[in-house]
């Protein structure tokens, strides 16, 4: 092939190119900020006695209401009916299908716990018109859960056992100092707290002896360090906690309960978000946050190995809940190009359900764009991570009008996943840079405090 011939092929070849992409350009379809906002929003999960059921709840209706849908997926039923209050799942009952649930009046931030009966009516487990109840889980032997409540005095949260065959509860803690509850021993003999520090990166953590009443602090240091409680283990032996000591980045350590001695268990070159066991500890559940995403890891524990995740698109697990029998997994999956959906997984079959699906039908999520994590340098050469939305006709000869979205805190992060507004914005032609500054959550407690 001659020259002529070689760059008459090449100019056609650009040419083809470009009409492509130009008619790929014209296919994206603008739709309107409603459109967009009409998104349904997904929350909570909790299994059936049977594990058949997932307990969740939606905005379906307009307001958040609670809803059921089997674990074979199909059409949810809507188990509340509220009009005026948001109402929100907490969980089944172990043994019938009856269910916890919570609402506030008026939005006046009073939440309470209600128990929907089997004939479907209501009952007011936390009553009292300026109280608030916080639903803290259950008791192992699931014959009972805990709950905190500011009904003594409106300063404190004292906390309290519920057991189902009463409903009558009985004092477990007496708050008279303000501490924030971490968690409690499934052989219920002890409670982790938190106290903050005089700055966001301090906190300490508390052990309180049920039987003794006594208060210790287990993580005493000098200055900024960043403590919370996570979970004890089934045995009740240790106290699994996160910890920045000696790191910049928060990690998994455990704290022996017989010997006052701990250790690590899990580090990450990013903040450990949270950790818990399921509930006979046949697995251990991490969350990293990774770079703006939500990274999970399942261990098993008796091989420490990792268990295999789901095969999914590029997107985020998170919300993670294993069942009882720990057979099944309850997660949420969260990506640039669609809202979070509630999915179960099979750990024995390894096949993952989809059961809901929040995205606009009016909506073609191949119209809408992937976000990506770019970092740039600052005055002083800091690199600042953030996170790009680009419109898909958006290039260096085709330039767009840009708006920074710039998060609150203090802390607070610009993260990856589906967001209505952002992606609204960049399917009109608008470059979105969503910028994670100086004083921004998960990436080192040195970025943490360069504020």
């Amino acid at each position: 092939m001659n020259r002529n011939k070689r760059l008459s092929l090449l100019i056609f070849t650009l040419i083809l190119a470009a009409s492509t992409a130009f008619a790929q350009q014209k296919k994206v379809k603008e739709y309107t900020i409603e459109q967009f906002m009409n998104t349904v929003r997904i929350g909570g999960s909790s299994f059936s006695s049977d594990e058949k059921s997932i307990l969740f709840h939606n905005n379906k209706s307009g307001i958040f209401n609670v809803y059921s849908v089997s674990v074979t997926a199909g059409a949810a039923t809507q188990l509340t009916n509220s009009t005026k209050e948001s109402t929100f799942a907490i969980s089944y009952l172990p043994n019938d299908s009856r269910f916890l649930y919570s609402y506030d009046r008026g939005g006046n931030e009073n939440s309470h716990i209600y128990l929907r009966e089997l004939d479907g009516s209501e009952r007011d487990l936390t009553p009292g018109e300026k109280v608030k109840a916080n639903f803290l889980g259950w008791a192992h032997d699931r014959k009972s859960f805990f709950y905190s409540t500011n009904e003594r005095d409106a300063r404190f949260f004292d906390i309290f056992e519920m057991p189902i065959d009463t409903f009558k509860s009985t004092l477990v803690y007496k708050d008279e100092t303000g501490l924030d509850v971490g968690t409690i021993s499934d052989d219920k003999k002890f409670v982790a707290f938190q106290k903050n520090g005089g700055s966001p990166a301090d906190s300490d953590i508390y052990l309180y002896n049920v039987a003794t009443k006594e208060m210790k602090n287990i993580t005493e240091h000098t200055g900024d360090v960043a403590n919370s409680a996570e979970t004890f283990d089934v045995n009740s032996k240790y106290l699994y906690y996160l910890t920045d000591t000696g790191s910049e980045f928060r990690y998994v350590a455990r704290y022996d309960l017989a010997t006052g001695k701990s250790e690590v268990v899990e580090k990450a070159p990013w903040d450990v978000a949270y950790t818990y066991f399921s509930r006979n500890g046949k697995y251990r559940v991490t969350a990293i946050n990774e770079d703006a995403r939500t990274k999970i890891k399942i261990y098993d524990t008796a091989t420490g190995k990792l268990v295999p995740l789901p095969q999914l698109p590029n997107a985020d697990i998170t919300g993670v809940n294993i069942s009882p029998s720990e057979k099944l997994m309850a997660f949420y999956l969260n990506g640039d190009r669609s809202p979070s959906n509630l999915y179960v997984y099979d750990f024995v079959s390894k096949k993952a359900t989809k059961l809901t699906d929040s995205l606009n039908p009016e909506i073609n999520p191949a119209d809408l764009v992937d976000s990506q994590v770019i970092r740039y340098k600052s005055f002083d050469g800091v690199e600042i991570p953030s996170i790009l939305y680009k419109p898909k006709n958006a290039s260096a000869t085709n330039k767009v009008p840009a708006l920074l979205v710039i998060h609150g805190g203090p802390g607070g992060q610009t993260r990856v996943g589906y967001n209505p507004l952002s992606q609204y914005l960049a399917n009109h032609g608008y470059v979105i840079l969503g910028v994670n500054n100086r004083g921004s959550s998960g990436y080192g407690k040195s970025f943490f405090a360069s504020d």
